[in-house]
């Protein structure tokens, strides 16, 4: 799903939300190239000369996320979840962790150890982080959120100065072979709503979308 549509997507989802309509909802989504500048990021985040970016097909979005720069696309898997924290989950850090929670035990299932870094966000492994968060909240209901490098080409990571400058990895990479995109799907969702104490009903857009 192209960015910009996934983009809309969320803001239909979200203002549902707030008016209390609709369901607290997780896409799972694949996206062509793009790089994304969060509200801490700079044009200098950027490396590539937009000559570059148009040569290798990669797009560029300015988002009200937070965080700094990052890549999505192809072999990577982008979660974007819309839900209501309130009343019982109003602490943003809290949520940022379970997010990080959530992912590390949808990598164990693969047999892959994530961890946490103090001072970061995402989640790490010996080889480099693997996962990236970067959330927005507007009266506790949520959009943005993290990205899982699968199957991801990390020569497009190049393009941009990563976050915090920290060497990234896949879990093609840590494990040695490629993944169905769709396993790690399923994983992230029985994890996400164990995390988040949710009972999952599944929706399938297309072959690699969930709502």
């Amino acid at each position: 799903m192209e960015y910009g549509a996934a983009y809309r997507l969320q803001q239909e989802i979200e203002a549902a939300r707030k008016t209390g309509a609709g369901a607290d909802t997780l896409l799972l989504v694949e996206h062509p190239h793009v790089l994304t500048l969060g509200r801490r990021a700079d044009s200098t985040a950027v490396l590539a000369a937009p000559e570059t970016l148009a040569a290798r097909g990669v797009a560029l979005f300015e988002t009200n996320r937070g965080g700094k720069a990052t890549y999505h696309g192809l072999g990577q898997v982008v979660g974007y979840p819309v839900i209501n924290l309130s009343p019982d989950r109003e602490d943003v850090h809290a949520y940022v962790r379970a997010l990080e929670e959530a992912l590390i035990r949808a990598l164990a299932d693969f047999r892959i150890e994530g961890f946490r870094i103090k001072g970061l966000t995402g989640v790490h492994t010996e080889r480099g982080k693997v996962a990236a968060i970067g959330v927005h909240i507007s009266r506790w209901v949520t959009t943005h959120g993290f990205a899982l490098n699968v199957n991801t080409d990390l020569s497009f990571f190049d393009l941009i100065i990563a976050c915090e400058g920290e060497p990234v990895t896949s879990m093609h990479e840590l494990l040695g072979r490629e993944l169905s995109l769709r396993d790690v799907e399923d994983r992230l969702v029985a994890r996400f709503s164990e995390v988040f104490e949710m009972t999952p009903e599944e929706e399938h857009a297309d072959e690699h979308a969930h709502a």
